[in-house]
């Protein structure tokens, strides 16, 4: 007998099996770590992916109708951040006019606090409610200089590195409106002769779920800031719009965003209103975020991304664990591209002569690839 066959098969199949899944594991590892060392780069460069794959069809489109790209690219790249610096201003505008009338609310509900402190089930006596103010004082004067100064310093880094991680995700994502394809043609010319068909092809399917994930993800979040503003404005909550704006970007933060975004909402109108009207601001929130969470959400990601939520909360539960929100925030995405391209692939195999595995939308060109020329 050989000497192959000296160890059972069932052992022989579960090692072949363990080592190449411990290959995978660590080259996955690996890569892990080296993204999280360099996040400062990755992360704005992911950023920059993201706008990109949100405002390519713009440009697209005004290059069909002959505006040259560089122009088309310059123009888009210039409107987004037009409106987002204006979607700043009138937050700051809407913040300086009732900031007054916000105070005062602020001054009213600590008093009406220590009056419920005093009179309702805790029964503190006024002896009691100075002594804890004057434990919250001493606590906060007797915070060192030289904390106070490190705190400063932290927030000087913290500040400097988001001014340059913008700056590397706006240059970024101009290059990939502008140049995008040749970059990509640039990636393909890596592998090997024989896959770059299927590369490219893989590359454009990937491209297209990261496109439609970006597309119902802010479709989501206007749902979610029109949703809870206009309950907000209906409840006579102030600062409106600066809370459908802290809405709809903490839409994108996934898990986390929308609790937090929701919590200001009714902190607003308890602050403001009274428990009452944030009560009632409580339950719209409740109320649009089980709407998106439920039947939105699932339906656009079935219909145009194509991922199961069960797949969705495993990776943002994954994405948490190996780096926090900014995992959370690109683990989505990432697994909408393995979905198209883990289809792609599986279509591709099982009829090759009849699907191509790319959407309609995909052009033409792209089903029957040409041989990418290096850059």
């Amino acid at each position: 007998m050989s000497a192959r066959y000296q160890v059972p098969i069932g052992v022989e199949i579960a090692t072949s099996w363990a080592w190449r899944l411990i290959v995978i594991a660590a080259a996955g590892l690996g890569l892990l770590w080296i993204l999280q060392f360099f996040s400062e780069i990755t992360v704005p460069i992911t950023v920059g992916l993201l706008g990109t794959a949100l405002t390519v069809g713009v440009v697209d489109w005004l290059e069909r109708l002959g505006v040259p790209r560089i122009v088309a690219t310059f123009v888009v790249t210039i409107v987004m951040l037009v409106g987002l610096v204006g979607l700043v201003a009138l937050v700051g505008q809407q913040l300086s006019t009732q900031f007054d009338e916000l105070r005062t609310s602020v001054v009213a509900g600590i008093g009406e606090l220590r009056d419920w402190a005093r009179n309702g089930p805790l029964g503190l006596s006024d002896n009691d409610l100075n002594r804890y103010v004057t434990e919250v004082q001493e606590t906060i004067a007797g915070t060192g200089r030289e904390a106070v100064l490190d705190q400063a310093a932290a927030v000087g880094v913290s500040l400097a590195h988001f001014v340059t991680g913008f700056f590397i995700a706006l240059f970024a994502a101009i290059f990939f409106l502008y140049d995008g394809s040749r970059i990509w043609a640039w990636v393909v010319t890596l592998f090997p002769r024989d896959a770059r068909a299927r590369v490219n092809s893989s590359g454009h399917r990937a491209w297209a779920s990261l496109t439609n994930f970006v597309r119902a993800t802010v479709l989501v979040a206007m749902v979610d800031a029109v949703g809870i503003a206009f309950g907000a404005w209906i409840l006579g909550v102030p600062l409106t719009f600066a809370i459908g704006v802290i809405v709809f970007l903490g839409a994108f933060i996934p898990i986390v965003g929308a609790f937090f975004s929701g919590l200001i909402a009714v902190l607003v109108a308890l602050v403001a209103q009274g428990p009452w009207t944030a009560l009632f601001m409580l339950l719209v929130v409740i109320g649009v975020q089980q709407l998106e969470s439920h039947i939105l959400q699932p339906f656009l990601m079935g219909r145009l991304v194509a991922v199961h939520p069960l797949a969705i909360i495993t990776a943002i539960a994954a994405g948490i664990t190996v780096s926090g929100v900014v995992g959370a925030l690109v683990a989505v995405p990432l697994v909408a591209c393995l979905n198209g391209v883990v289809r792609h692939l599986a279509d591709e195999a099982g009829n090759p002569l009849q699907d191509d595995g790319l959407p309609d939308d995909v052009p033409p060109d792209a089903k029957v690839p040409p041989e990418p020329e290096p850059a």
